[in-house]
């Protein structure tokens, strides 16, 4: 009664803007704004497939036959069930019946099979490199018939590199596929795709087909998505508070209490994935020679920078793998910590002598070197921390600043010495990602190609039959990356999000191992 009162003493100007008022709140309550996170600017396509960098919003295009949760399980998603062969060389896949893509052609066994193969000769390969053939038992029943036993297919599944697009759609864009239009099951298509700018997505109202780690098996609350390139994070930080961003992606550890302080924001915390690391280049003098890379390394104060910039939050890295991932459990003796006495001591006997200037000589020549990092503050803030700790041992570090998509494109002309850069996986195949022989320039960004890694490469990937000899052969090839001295391990981040709680409601904790459609089905405009 009290609503009817107060409509019936609204007239004129005053029930305009009334309606107006009431129209505007319910388009925001329809829309959200999600910032991605820095790591994840630059992607050029949503081609799961062929790309080799994709973000947050591939997850909502596609799903996947599995899901992986925080704590590592494995959750059914387009697969309703599976099962492996006691000597893994099949696992067969039951599928969910009634899934459909965003053309209206249906998802089904048949999909699967003619999926796989296009796998073959692009650089996400390894993915499905041990299965050697796809066999359609039924129209919902698929087995793969493996060349070898792959105790991380499932891993791989879940992973957002094999969303399972449309064949259909595939066909009829080629090569414009993942930039022109993206095809899949997901629970939103993509309607705009701006490069480097944003990414608009709008509610699929078939979905029905949710994992279970969505509490909504239904469609999304949200008819709208729009997530935008921010590269300045300080300014994503202001539109987070401001309204004009929603929910904001990987937050700096350095915002963290600046943003808890604000009253309608509201910062989850997640276990992290990924570490931030300074690789070095092995082809560009002076770090073809070994003992100035180890030196480099051991000039790097990992606690130091913990403490000053990330005030404690997240934890030192000291090798190349997160910690929660058994392969990080190597020789002690190989973990790359502080020690600028030895550093001092590798550099003299490399030749390079300590001038009047502090900065080091040799052959008439200083120990000058470039040091490459991409634009957002974290990222800046870091590399002049890196760049302090490199002059105290007698090293003149030169920072340039690029765009995301840019830098790449300097790692691929081979035109780096040092870059401080991150990555976020959670499994230790990344190993083979950053220093594989097969992909100098970019991701492998060290230009390190050696017929012992290769080799150790190669039965790490390919060579075990069990989870416990891969555990042992991906500690063996981290090992023989550690000894090489390629990188320089910093930092271990937590996952950060935060949401303007005045306009959206995030589930807390986040199911997954990071944001991902899982977590949009269950986010809701705030009450």
């Amino acid at each position: 009664m009290r609503h009817q009162t107060m409509t019936k003493l609204l007239s004129g100007t005053a029930l305009v803007a009334a309606l107006t008022a009431f129209v505007a709140s319910s388009a925001f309550a329809q829309e959200a704004v999600i910032a991605f996170d820095a790591g994840e600017l630059g992607a050029t396509s949503y081609d799961p497939v062929t790309s080799s960098n994709l973000n947050t919003a591939t997850s909502m295009i596609y799903d996947r036959l599995v899901e992986q949760d925080a704590d590592q399980s494995f959750h059914p998603h387009l697969a309703n069930s599976w099962e492996e062969a006691s000597d893994g060389m099949s696992w067969t896949f039951k599928l969910h019946e009634g899934v459909t893509f965003h053309d209206g052609t249906a998802f089904d066994a048949q999909t699967v099979a003619d999926w796989i193969p296009d796998y073959a000769d692009t650089e996400n390969a390894f993915l499905t490199a041990a299965i050697e053939s796809v066999e359609v038992i039924d129209p919902l029943t698929v087995k793969f018939v493996m060349n070898r036993p792959e105790p991380n297919l499932l891993y791989n599944l879940g992973s957002a590199f094999m969303g399972i697009p449309s064949q259909a759609a595939v066909e009829e864009m080629g090569a414009d596929y993942g930039v022109a239009g993206a095809v899949g099951t997901g629970p939103f298509k993509l309607e705009r795709f701006d490069i480097g700018l944003e990414t608009v997505l709008v509610r699929n109202d078939d979905h029905a087909w949710a994992s279970d780690l969505s509490e909504n098996q239904g469609v999304a609350h949200f008819e709208r998505l729009t997530f935008r390139e921010i590269p300045d994070q300080s300014t994503a930080f202001l539109e987070l508070k401001t309204g004009g961003v929603d929910v904001l992606l990987g937050i700096p550890t350095d915002f963290i209490e600046v943003l808890k302080a604000e009253p309608n924001v509201t910062v989850i915390q997640m276990p992290g994935t990924g570490i931030s690391y300074m690789p070095i280049n092995v082809t560009a003098a002076p770090f073809d020679d070994i003992r100035v890379r180890e030196a480099t390394g051991l000039a790097i104060d990992q606690e130091a920078i913990v403490a000053s910039i990330y005030k404690g939050v997240g934890a030192p890295a000291h090798n190349f793998l997160i910690s929660s991932l058994p392969e990080a459990t190597v020789d002690p003796a190989l973990n790359v910590t502080h020690d600028p006495e030895r550093a001092g001591a590798l550099l003299d006997e490399a030749g390079w002598t300590m001038g009047d200037d502090g900065v080091r000589m040799k052959d008439g020549a200083p120990l000058e070197v470039k040091l490459f990092t991409q634009n957002g503050s974290e990222f800046t803030v870091l590399t002049q921390v890196v760049q302090a700790q490199l002059a105290a041992i007698g090293m003149k570090a030169d920072i340039t600043v690029f765009d995301s998509s840019t830098i790449r494109d300097e790692y691929k002309e081979n035109r780096h010495q040092l870059a401080v850069r991150a990555y976020d996986w959670n499994n230790s195949d990344i190993l083979d990602w950053f220093f594989s022989g097969e992909r100098l320039g970019y991701p492998n960004v060290s230009m390190w190609n050696d017929p012992e890694g290769e080799q150790l490469n190669k039965v790490a990937m390919e060579g075990s039959a069990n989870s416990e000899e891969r555990i042992a052969n991906f500690t063996a090839y981290h090992e023989y990356i550690l000894s090489q001295h390629l990188m320089v391990p910093i930092y271990q981040p937590t996952t950060n999000l935060a949401f303007n709680a005045d306009r959206v409601s995030v589930p807390d904790p986040v199911r997954g191992t990071r944001f991902r459609s899982q977590t949009v089905l269950d986010m809701k405009p705030a009450e």
